[in-house]
């Protein structure tokens, strides 16, 4: 099962197919560019001018340098880390000198081995550069940091499950008391898996497992009030998510979106996986929250969005937003988009 510290040790480069590693670094190799030409350049508009030229040059270089390391990523990766880091400085150094040469070939410029070998050890030097910031930037954010930052984030989950279930169990006690001595059993299951290591991503069927079970003890306080809608289809039960990626979001549901409305309503979810994505649609009816709803609400959305990045970087996104409908009513409604490879960055 992936982790945050099996991933870090068996990493010794970026993962190239990851889209924050991409955009940081176009953004990095075109801010060096930019420096060089406001090194070269006398004024403000000639920089300009010479970074135009540059960036036309440098763009189709950067794509294909990131679309050959992204095909490249598995076999680079079980390479020794300083073989590895040498092999993408030459892909690099390579790669502008022999877009140099069709450049003067196709312009029917003159060219020279000066250029050529100059074009080389510019892109080499950028390369050690990018490769030595991202580096840099995984030390500081280093497994550890991360581990502990994940545990901290869940542990502030589970103290609201409790209380929440807890409650739940308390209702039954006088009314049913063996109902409510087989919820206390499945709250002790559920809590084995709460407890689970944080860094550990999970399969999506385990997840859902645990999102049903505590809907159930929900429904014993809540009665007719909650149901639940689910649209899974053709979903595999061993894709890795985060653990306790949905739970908290239907806590929210059941909070704000059930508990205030005398009659209820129903809370709809549904995944589906769209090539290498993971789409998970989570809907609820709405009324006008006040003050502390409102405040929670933003809370544990807040708290999943903070884990997805510290899982996934930029590839992962959650999007909420509240709609009208039709007949009048409003729902809230959340997307959860997840890269399904289980990848780190």
């Amino acid at each position: 099962m992936a982790s945050i510290k099996q991933n870090a040790q068996s990493r010794p480069l970026p993962d190239f197919r990851n889209a924050g590693v991409v955009l940081r670094i176009l953004l990095g190799v075109n801010l060096l560019a930019l420096l060089a030409a406001l090194v070269r350049s006398d004024g403000l508009l000639a920089c300009l001018q010479d970074y135009v030229t540059m960036a036309a040059w440098l763009q189709p270089l950067l794509l294909f340098n990131l679309a050959a390391l992204a095909l490249l990523g598995g076999r680079l990766q079980g390479l020794a880390p300083w073989s590895a880091r040498v092999l993408v400085v030459v892909l690099a150094a390579t790669s502008a000198a022999m877009l140099s040469l069709l450049w003067a070939f196709l312009t029917f410029d003159e060219w020279s081995w000066q250029g050529l070998v100059r074009a080389a050890l510019l892109a080499a030097t950028a390369a050690a550069c990018m490769l030595s910031y991202l580096t840099l930037r995984a030390s500081a954010l280093s497994p550890a940091l991360i581990e502990a930052r994940l545990q901290s984030l869940t542990a502030r989950i589970r103290p609201h499950f409790l209380f929440n279930s807890l409650t739940a169990v308390i209702s039954l006690i006088r009314l049913d008391p063996r109902r409510a001595e087989t919820a206390l059993e499945e709250l002790a299951d559920l809590f084995r898996a709460l407890l689970r290591d944080p860094r550990q991503l999970v399969p999506i069927g385990d997840e859902l497992a645990l999102c049903r079970q505590y809907l159930d003890l929900e429904k014993l306080r809540l009665g007719e009030r909650l149901q639940v809608e689910w649209s899974s289809d053709d979903l595999p039960a061993d894709l890795l998510v985060p653990p306790l990626l949905l739970q908290p979001l239907l806590e929210n549901a059941v909070y704000h979106g059930i508990e205030p409305v005398a009659d209820g309503g129903t809370i709809r979810v549904a995944l589906l996986r769209r090539a290498d994505e993971l789409h998970i649609d989570l809907a609820n009816p709405t009324s006008v929250s006040h003050g502390e709803h409102a405040r929670g609400n933003h809370m544990a959305l807040d708290n999943i969005e903070e884990r997805l990045a510290l899982y996934y970087d930029l590839e992962a996104r959650l999007d909420t937003g509240e709609v009208r409908l039709a007949d009048g009513s409003r729902e809230y409604r959340v997307h959860i988009v997840l890269p399904c490879g289980g990848r780190w960055r």
